[in-house]
């Protein structure tokens, strides 16, 4: 089972944290199911950037970006080439590394 650290953010995970997940899973299921209350403001639905993490290790084994994804990226703030949306970044059999960044743009709720 592929463990997912989350590098220390001040509000969703001060301490930084290693986590278990399933294959399959999203690392936004993942955090919700080890309580750590990332934004996921449309629901997982590929609707927003509220989710956006920055993928410091592990970046090529999450399964592949598809436009849509890739259109909302273009909007994230903060964004870097190894920036995914956790709603849509599947865990594979490899360990990844995340950074949640200091901000996020909820797209829907502020108009951008």
């Amino acid at each position: 089972m592929p463990i997912i650290k989350i590098l220390p953010h001040p509000e969703y995970c001060p301490n930084g944290a290693e986590i278990k997940a399933d294959p399959g899973t999203s690392l936004c299921e993942a955090m919700l199911e080890h309580d750590i209350e990332i934004e996921h403001a449309c629901e997982m639905s590929c609707a927003c950037t509220t989710c956006h993490v920055v993928v410091r290790e592990g970046f090529n084994s999450l399964g592949e970006l598809d436009e849509s994804e890739e259109d909302l990226l273009d909007r994230a703030w903060g964004l870097e080439p190894t920036s995914r949306l956790s709603c849509q970044a599947i865990v594979s059999q490899q360990d990844v590394t995340i950074e949640i960044p200091k901000y996020s743009i909820n797209h829907a709720k502020e108009k951008h």
